[in-house]
């Protein structure tokens, strides 16, 4: 059996990863904080027939080997964590982070995910949380809601409140913190716009917004979708192409077999 019509077949099977991975960026162009995602590709091992180096005589060796590819495979899926464009809204409790950095946020099971969507909200209770309900951690907590105070969130993450229209008296109510990780690469999409730590990532490093290594808070912004379409729409096209380029190296190859057993007639 031909080994080109296995070789193919792995690189249509890649390809069809590429097309979906490209799909999912596509479909989140518009997803506040999101990242989007790159396909990384390796080639499987070699059949060696004669490698490099080996001895043709007792005086000579080979310059170069003889090695026949069987393919390729998807190693890893990386996510680009370059930051999108801000985008006004106006609202006091929505917040873009300038830089690096993710906002903690505790879930139902009390575990902690991480998140660069910072379109809160706050709950019955006054808490400030994200749009699912989970609480932006350490905890803060604003009486009274945003009718009836003015809301203040500083670059540093500092948050201070007030009676709406009057700069006196102005209460601190808490501090937004950020986490950072020395391999972001290596966090867990969890989806809804979280991420989980694992042992690839490392510990969070938790610290205040604008200190060394921590990027600054903008209030009343959030920060888009880093998805250019352009991009996706032409790693879109050469999927396609190589997909059916492999899929005519199937077709050459079921060819060359039916012209071996035509052979015998």
């Amino acid at each position: 059996m031909l080994r080109a019509l296995y070789t193919s077949a792995t690189g249509m099977k890649a390809q069809e990863m590429l097309i979906d991975n490209t799909a999912n960026n596509l479909a989140n162009v518009n997803t506040t904080g999101f990242k989007r995602s790159r396909v990384d590709f390796a080639d499987l091992y070699y059949t060696n027939q004669r490698t490099p180096g080996s001895s043709v005589s007792s005086v000579q060796t080979s310059p170069t080997g003889l090695q026949i590819g069987n393919g390729v495979r998807v190693v890893a899926t990386s996510k680009s964590f370059v930051n999108g464009t801000a985008e006004q809204t106006g609202n006091p409790l929505d917040v873009a982070i300038e830089g690096d950095g993710f906002f903690p946020v505790q879930v139902t099971n009390g575990e902690t995910r991480y998140t660069r969507a910072g379109s809160f909200k706050l709950d019955s209770q006054g808490r400030l949380t994200n749009p699912d309900g989970y609480i932006v951690l350490p905890g803060i907590t604003i009486t009274g809601g945003s009718d009836t105070n003015s809301i203040t969130i500083g670059k540093d993450g500092t948050v201070q409140v007030g009676t709406t229209g009057s700069d006196q008296g102005r209460q601190t109510v808490g501090q937004i913190q950020v986490a950072t990780f020395l391999n972001p690469a290596g966090l867990s999409s969890e989806g809804n716009n979280l991420y989980s730590a694992t042992l690839a990532s490392g510990t969070a490093n938790l610290g205040n917004p604008g200190a060394t290594g921590f990027g600054q808070l903008n209030q009343g912004f959030l920060e888009g979708s880093n998805v250019e379409v352009v991009t996706e729409l032409i790693s879109l096209i050469q999927a396609q192409r190589a997909y059916e380029i492999n899929s005519r190296a199937i077709k050459a190859g079921d060819q060359m077999l039916q012209t071996s057993t035509d052979i015998v007639r």
